[in-house]
């Protein structure tokens, strides 16, 4: 009777357990983890060839005659030269517009950042009742179109009347004073809002050591601040030198001497009335690139410490 009622007990124990080498319903979970994964990478993959694809596909035209590339297409191989470059550069007079694009850039690029560090540092460090309304102003520029603001800037650098040695029209129009101004004043909202919520990170405990010390409020920006927030305004000047020496509506817009027009003006040179020699302008094109892909990898590290800074925070 034990021996039998211990059996009919553990019945229903036996009918419940499962076999642990038993294949689960819906398959494998580290199966189905491994084809999500390969799925994902395949996609990244394809991505990856969609977006270098025409990047190297113009840099390999550069390198082409348009003579040969006529005769056999696009898709042959073969018809390698220099000589689109060399015919890009005399043509496109790159030697005066990159010149032109680096007196507007790099002025530009430093009155922003250090701009944007000194309202950052305001709204990140002291507390008053327009803290944010601050902010808010100056991220405000990034939130309308150039389009729309065409007329009223066009106007007023129009009636601002400067010195001849400082504009030859004698306003802020044709000169790059006007352009590098234009600039700043649509670049500082964005550097602001990113640099203001990297320097809220900051411990304040730093602060706090540096007032007990007897650090001013200056030697606490420049001594402390400045130094800790390297690896963002790396991350920022890279976007900034991308994106102001790309620019060129408010360049059409404000210059009106073409011997002051930046560098991404050239390329309209090396396109004629009836006939444009694609290969000439795909080198042309290359050479335009090359300041800026030349920042990225001086600045690859800085630049990507930047972006994942705070990225581990909880």
């Amino acid at each position: 009777m034990t021996a039998t009622a211990s059996r009919a007990n553990d019945a229903p124990r036996q009918v419940g357990t499962r076999n642990p080498a038993a294949p689960r319903r819906g398959g494998s979970p580290g199966g189905r983890s491994r084809r999500e994964r390969l799925a994902v990478q395949g996609f990244l993959a394809v991505m990856a060839l969609l977006w270098i694809f025409p990047v190297a596909y113009a840099v390999l035209a550069s390198f082409r005659d348009y003579a040969y590339t006529a005769e056999h297409g696009y898709l042959s191989f073969g018809g390698f030269t220099l000589q689109n470059y060399k015919d890009a550069w005399s043509q496109a007079n790159f030697s005066q517009t990159m010149v032109n694009s680096a007196i507007v850039t790099i002025p530009a690029v430093l009155l922003t950042l250090f701009l944007s560090c000194c309202i950052a540092f305001v709204v990140a460090r002291f507390s008053f009742r327009f803290n944010l309304a601050l902010l808010g102003l100056f991220t405000a520029a990034n939130l309308l179109p150039p389009q729309a603001l065409l007329i009223p800037v066009y106007r007023m650098f129009r009636a601002i009347e400067v010195p001849f040695w400082f504009s030859e029209s004698g306003t802020l129009l044709n000169s790059y004073w006007g352009l590098i101004a234009v600039n700043v004043a649509f670049q500082t909202g964005f550097c602001a809002f990113v640099l203001s919520n990297y320097m809220k990170a900051l411990p304040r405990e730093l602060y706090e050591s540096a007032v007990v010390d007897g650090a001013s409020v200056t030697r606490q920006f420049f001594q402390i601040t400045l130094p800790l927030c390297r690896p963002a305004l790396a991350a920022l000047a890279t976007l900034q030198v991308t994106w102001i020496y790309n620019e060129f509506f408010w360049a059409t817009v404000l210059l009106q001497s073409g011997d002051k027009f930046p560098v991404t003006s050239s390329l309209n040179n090396l396109r004629g009335e009836f006939f444009t020699d694609n290969n000439l302008v795909a080198a042309g094109s290359v050479v335009v690139a090359l300041p800026t892909l030349i920042v990225f990898f001086v600045l690859q590290k800085q630049f990507v410490a930047g972006l994942t800074l705070g990225a581990t925070k909880g």
